[in-house]
């Protein structure tokens, strides 16, 4: 039982790493999917894709976290692999076989689910978000990295899919200031990039948008679908928005 457990907190330490391995790359400007995989990659150690890599080798903060993520990986690889090699012995020699492997399938997917769970996601990105911002000693040495790592804010891209609602609309027709959240530049299918997009710039399938604005909102934009849920989902947004906008005011010096 006890190697059992070892073996479920070391899996759910090694979740954890990556967790926040990949929010840490999220704050220095990439997306959310391309950090998760940079994330994943140095901490199992099976290398990278050739354009990804180079944008984490010639940037000394991403440099440092997947320094970092690829010397906890070999450290919790091995103790992973220990583990369940005692787990296995010490199952198949006790009497209550059953007992240990069902507990192991459980816990196996309990922590499944958890690691699928949009909702887990969304609040446990926001909490190593904040902790990573407020309690953090990442040296940025760009400005993109300076107006990243301040109060949950971050520059970061979104590539837009076909059933996003951002979707074939124009900036004016988004209104994604009213939600906090400033877009940058629009990087198009063809190579083409626009760094001053105006009200009237349309958004096409296959955009890759670089926005600016709190990381819950840009992780939440990046899962809103068109339709009349993501319309109530931007009335949402603006309404969380106003208040943080009033909590601000309120706290302003007179």
């Amino acid at each position: 039982m006890i190697a059992i457990l070892s073996l479920l907190v070391t899996l759910t330490l090694s979740l954890l790493v990556t967790r926040i391995g990949a929010m840490a790359l999220m704050l220095t400007g990439i997306s959310r999917e391309m950090a998760r995989f940079q994330a994943r990659s140095a901490f199992s150690g099976v290398g990278y894709t050739t354009t990804e890599s180079e944008s984490i080798t010639t940037h000394p903060v991403r440099r440092q976290i997947v320094m970092v993520l690829m010397l906890l990986g070999n450290i919790g690889i091995a103790a992973g692999v220990a583990t369940m090699m005692v787990s296995l012995m010490k199952t198949t020699e006790a009497e209550n076989w059953w007992w240990n492997v069902g507990m192991l399938t459980l816990g196996l997917v309990v922590l499944w689910i958890a690691g699928s769970s949009r909702w887990v996601e969304r609040n446990l990105n926001r909490a190593i978000a904040y902790g990573l911002t407020r309690w953090g000693r990442l040296e940025v040495r760009d400005y993109v990295a300076l107006l990243q790592l301040r109060d949950g804010y971050a520059v970061t891209e979104l590539l837009v899919e076909r059933l996003d609602w951002l979707a074939n609309k124009t900036l004016v027709d988004l209104r994604l200031p009213t939600e906090g959240v400033l877009v940058l530049g629009i990087q198009r299918a063809d190579g083409s990039y626009l760094g001053a997009p105006t009200a009237e710039t349309l958004i096409e399938v296959g955009d890759t948008v670089v926005l600016y604005g709190p990381i819950h909102r840009v992780e939440e934009l990046d899962q809103r679908r068109r339709g009349q849920r993501g319309d109530a989902a931007h009335q949402e947004a603006v309404s969380e928005h106003e208040e943080v906008l009033e909590e601000q005011e309120g706290e302003a010096p007179s």
